[in-house]
């Protein structure tokens, strides 16, 4: 039985913290804040209650699995998964609209034909099938199997563009051209906005990123009842059940170095930690560079231009109406715009937003009022300066007027509203600039790929959204198996058959 000592209380470090415990591990979580769930948070005001991160799972096998793995009552048992139907409903520029139906290629197909003209399914779901090819292509070792030595291999482009689109000529075309060229008018922005929204700019990321609605359209979108966080809180009782200890409050300043590996953690009050493998679960950067040494040939450390989210949390008075969707998003009239505002901070319209309104009464005092949460991403604190409460009312309006259009009569039923943005997420979380890591992608000479789960420092491991195989709930609960192996197994370790 090893000790283990994990940084942080995230999704990825309590999913590997878990599978860790049920291997026979004595494991104690070191977590800077007060709680569990990193990003997975929650806000609650006057019987409203927001989740702080992200409102909807995609591909939640991650989390059957981790429950089947790691105990005897599945994950049924311990939430209640919703699939959302519809998907999501789009709000053009133009004032046309579409609704997709969840988990249906022939569903989405037809009403595409009917909103934009004979011909539109087709192309849509001829897209999704080459981003099929890349994700059969590239399924295994970019999700299920540690980072190999030879992670370059993933650099190359796996998306089959149409052959005479003219986008093989040069180079590997983006996920902007692939969307101009193979769908072109209306439908590119159903490609692209979805992209932007885990924080990938359509025009400097390679076509694999179509792996990403694939994702979204095959396994569906699915909401917890009494929100996300109810899935935080399930991990954390799971890691509980399997004796995991949790520290909270307990700041890590540095990993410890004994014999040329990993022997524990210099907590920020001072105390020493002994341990014979550590998980750092948060951003690296938060760390001193030598307390996680990067490999020579290691995939680029990502730069400081990760964009973050803005949220609004709004409080209506009056019922939700029983025909309302889950999810919209609401189109921004110049894509290219908004992306460089994200990741540059310039000047731009109105941006792209994703409404939730969920059916849930654990969101709301009463059936007579509605919670909704507008977020749009946005670039993180340090590009621009979010503790300017003037830039936060300009970005809170502007989140505001194109909520609007989705919740009709929203200023007249407005009661209050709470805005949260990068430099509130910084502080709740110690993400860096309150970045937000997005999901692994291939292609691009590795570029958008995240640092393995092993480190130069022998019994140093990477666990989270900041590591291989990256952000969001899918992909930072993936991290918890990829690590467990690598520990239990052995640098061998391969992934699951």
């Amino acid at each position: 039985m090893a000790r283990i000592a994990v940084i942080g209380a995230g999704m990825g470090a309590m999913a590997t913290a878990a599978r860790l415990a049920v291997a026979g591990h004595q494991v104690t979580v070191y977590e800077r804040g007060s709680t569990y769930g990193g990003s997975v948070g929650r806000y609650e005001r006057e019987g409203f209650a927001f989740d702080t991160g992200p409102g909807l799972l995609h591909l939640p096998a991650v989390y059957r699995d981790l429950f089947v793995k790691t105990g005897k009552r599945p994950l049924e048992e311990c939430v209640e998964l919703v699939q959302v139907d519809p998907a999501v409903r789009h709000l053009l520029p133009d004032g046309s609209e579409v609704t997709l139906p969840n988990v249906s290629r022939g569903g989405a197909a037809a009403v595409l034909d009917q909103a934009f003209g004979t011909g539109a399914g087709g192309r849509w779901s001829a897209v999704l099938g080459r981003a099929r090819d890349a994700w059969d292509a590239t399924r295994r070792p970019l999700l299920e199997e540690p980072l190999r030595a030879d992670w370059r291999a993933l650099g190359r482009e796996p998306y089959p563009a149409l052959r005479g689109s003219g986008l093989l000529r040069r180079r590997p075309p983006t996920l902007a051209e692939v969307a101009e060229r193979e769908l072109g008018g209306k439908l590119a922005g159903l490609l692209e906005s979805p992209v932007l929204a885990h924080g990938l700019a359509p025009a400097a990321t390679p076509a694999a990123a179509t792996v990403l609605p694939y994702m979204e359209q095959t396994f569906g979108s699915w909401y917890v009842r009494g929100g996300i966080r109810a899935l935080a809180t399930a991990v954390y009782q799971r890691c509980l059940e399997r004796k995991v200890a949790f520290e909270f409050g307990a700041a890590v300043r540095e990993v410890l170095v004994s014999d040329g590996r990993a022997a524990g953690l210099l907590l920020a009050d001072g105390t020493e930690v002994a341990a014979d493998f550590v998980v750092c679960g948060i951003d690296p950067r938060q760390l001193p560079p030598a307390s996680v040494p990067r490999p020579a040939g290691a995939v680029p450390a990502r730069g400081p231009g990760v964009p973050s989210r803005i949220t609004l949390f709004l409080a209506l008075r009056g019922a939700r109406p029983a025909d309302a969707a889950h999810r919209t998003v609401v189109h921004s009239p110049d894509l290219a715009a908004e992306a460089r505002a994200a990741f540059a901070g310039e000047h731009t319209g109105p941006p792209t937003v994703t409404v939730l309104r969920p059916d849930d009464p654990a969101t709301r005092p009463d059936a007579d009022h509605e919670a909704v949460t507008v977020s749009a991403v946005c670039a993180p604190q340090g590009v621009l300066d979010w503790s300017d409460p003037a830039l936060t009312a300009r970005s809170a309006q502007a989140l505001l007027a194109a909520a609007g259009r989705a919740v009709p009569g929203l200023r007249e039923r407005l009661l209050w509203q709470e805005a949260r943005t990068p430099a509130d997420v910084a502080r709740a979380t110690g993400a860096v600039g309150g970045a937000v890591p997005p999901p692994s992608v291939a292609g691009a000479g590795g570029r958008l790929l995240h640092p393995a789960n092993t480190t130069a420092l022998p019994g140093l491991f990477l666990a989270g959204g900041w590591a291989h195989p990256g952000g969001g709930l899918a992909h930072a609960g993936m991290t918890g198996a990829l690590v467990a192996g690598l520990i239990v197994e052995g640098a061998g370790f391969r992934g699951s058959q």
